[in-house]
């Protein structure tokens, strides 16, 4: 199931906007891909990050794989829970599981972001 009021990267992260914040994980997809995440490199609040650059990498079983900023902006907050429980990615990805969020971000980046039905079809493709 992919939630409808989110915004997705080809790379399989997704935004959320909440106010002026956007707020980043990994999707659904993804973390089955990965695994059993084991460790998340959360990014150190006041980083600025500009799309498409590596924002975290996450650790898993499987393999460790590159978080990429959805969009240029500051790192605000960072999901501390994921420091002594990141596989709250894999129960929870797109609510508990939230990586970090961006404030300010640059919102014409978020325009260019794949819709919900957009980036069904990508993992549809992909299968």
């Amino acid at each position: 199931m992919i939630p409808q009021d989110l915004k997705y990267t080809q790379e399989h992260e997704w935004v959320r906007i909440e106010g002026a914040a956007a707020v980043v994980g990994i999707t659904d997809h993804a973390q089955r891909a990965l695994g059993d995440i084991t460790y998340v490199d959360l990014p150190r609040v006041g980083t600025q990050v500009r799309q498409n650059e590596s924002l975290s990498v996450i650790e898993s079983v499987k393999a460790a794989s590159d978080l990429f900023a959805p969009v240029d902006g500051t790192v605000a907050a960072v999901n501390d829970t994921l420091n002594h429980a990141p596989d709250i990615i894999n129960r929870s990805p797109y609510g508990d599981g939230w990586i970090c969020r961006l404030n300010p971000f640059d919102r014409s980046g978020h325009a260019a972001l794949l819709t919900p039905d957009e980036y069904e079809k990508l993992v549809a493709e992909k299968k």
